[in-house]
């Protein structure tokens, strides 16, 4: 009775951290005169799995209408109902989503999915390599980074490794004391 509950539970966890996330990305475009900044606008909806990353779907997109005083489009993840972005913003060229460019949506998740950042790059469509134009999402898992080797022996350009030096006399480490001090003898005189 146990085991099956044990093992019930556990499916349930496994499933639950597999399923699939939606990141809602809203645009907004940044204009010379930003005191009239409006609201974020939708952009896309991305289905993703952090354990799966290259499944990203677009599952919608709706090309953003642009002012034409607009060079640059802000893009990230809006809360409406806090008034602020939910996660990191980036700001990308208004061209990203010119004719011609193939827009790909990037998200930047961590390990159990949770979206950390947003952004846009656009891709020159290159119509003799493939028919897919519309937009696609890339989807970027962070991790741990790589720690760094301490104390690791020196190699040389050879391929041998640097031989630590012979350690020195007394004699050689401080002569120039000595002579500092045979020095001030000479010249101080008997006075």
């Amino acid at each position: 009775m146990r085991a099956t509950a044990l093992f019930t539970a556990l499916a349930a966890a496994a499933l639950a951290t597999a399923s699939p996330r939606i990141a809602h990305l809203h645009y907004q475009p940044i204009t010379p005169s930003t005191a009239d900044a409006a609201a974020p606008l939708p952009l896309a909806e991305i289905h993703y799995d952090a354990s799966t990353p290259s499944s990203a779907t677009v599952a919608s997109y709706e090309a953003p209408d642009l002012p034409a005083d607009a060079d640059r489009v802000r893009i990230g993840a809006w809360d409406a109902a806090a008034g602020a972005w939910r996660s990191g913003v980036s700001v990308t060229s208004a061209a990203t989503f010119a004719k011609g460019y193939a827009p790909h949506l990037l998200l930047s998740v961590d390990a159990s999915g949770t979206l950390l950042g947003a952004g846009a790059r656009g891709v020159r469509i290159d119509a003799g390599a493939t028919r897919d134009f519309g937009p696609q999402a890339v989807v970027t898992v962070g991790g741990a980074g790589e720690t760094p080797v301490v104390n690791k022996p020196v190699v040389l350009v050879d391929g041998r490794k640097k031989e630590p030096e012979a350690e020195k006399t007394l004699l050689q480490k401080y002569w120039w004391v000595i002579a500092a001090v045979v020095l001030l003898t000479l010249v101080s005189g008997d006075k």
